[in-house]
């Protein structure tokens, strides 16, 4: 029960990651508000918050109701991500890499390009971005008004990814995880005196919903890339916001802890 009586906001804890977060959390004995855009997915004794973490007014609204709920916030975890936007060039680039690969295996000298930005449209560049920096950047906002509010010595984790370090993936993508990195370690500094730690995550190819909007013969090349030979399980990043969360790591702020199969050092 390491976290018997905190009280903690996962977003995006419907699924995947998210969902096995909160179902650590509620193991190790936090009360638990999950914030998702499908909030009929939500886990059993949780509590279950509509919230487009994009919208600033939507993020505001959800920890007012975890306020009035649990009475403030302990611990928060970012984890509502997305990878993809309208029109954001996701279908060119892997149709690309695709046709590559088969030039290649024909002993062909490539031709096609695996290009992604040339393709970017705005609207699908700011929906990535939206979701995955600027809704940390809210919740974490929210977050810590209530906890300089109580005086609370609480804990952010910010789910970031090896990609940040890689450059492998969407380039709205890597760009956001690569900034959620630096917002961690800015915000490290600024809170450190309030007692606030925040760190972060950097997950490897993990099995989950979003793995779904990826071709397989993608999906099968991020595994074989992999040392350990295989994906990971969400539970397994799961373990790692737990110890970020409790004070088994209360000497650890603007850190990064890697889980990613030895598919990249860090």
């Amino acid at each position: 029960m390491r976290l018997k009586d905190k009280r903690a906001v996962v977003t995006g804890g419907a699924s995947g990651i998210g969902r096995a977060i909160a179902e650590a959390f509620k193991a190790e004995g936090a009360r638990v508000a999950v914030f998702d855009m499908r909030v009929d997915a939500v886990g059993d004794d949780v509590l279950g918050l509509a919230c487009d973490i994009a919208d600033s007014r939507s993020v505001d609204e959800a920890f007012a109701k975890v306020d009035a709920a649990f009475g403030g916030v302990d611990i928060l975890v970012n984890c509502a991500g997305t990878g993809q936007g309208p029109n954001d060039g996701s279908a060119e680039l892997y149709a690309a890499i695709a046709e590559r690969q088969a030039q290649i295996a024909r002993g062909e000298t490539p031709t096609a390009h695996p290009d992604q930005t040339i393709h970017m449209s705005d609207e699908g560049w700011r929906r990535v971005i939206g979701v995955n920096l600027d809704g940390t950047l809210w919740c974490a906002r929210a977050a810590l008004r209530l906890m300089a509010r109580d005086g609370v010595k609480g804990a952010i984790v910010n789910i970031a990814s090896t990609s940040a370090v890689s450059g492998e993936g969407p380039i709205h993508y890597v760009t956001s995880k690569a900034a959620i990195v630096g917002l961690t370690r800015g915000l490290a500094r600024e809170v450190a005196s309030r007692g606030i730690r925040v760190n972060a995550i950097h997950p490897g190819p993990t099995n989950t919903p979003i793995m779904q909007s990826i071709p397989d013969d993608a999906v099968k090349a991020l595994e074989a890339a992999v040392p350990l030979g295989r994906m990971a399980r969400p539970e397994e990043i799961a373990s790692a916001a737990v110890f970020l969360a409790s004070d088994e790591s209360s000497y650890a702020t603007g850190s990064t802890v890697t889980v990613n199969g030895g598919s990249y050092f860090v």
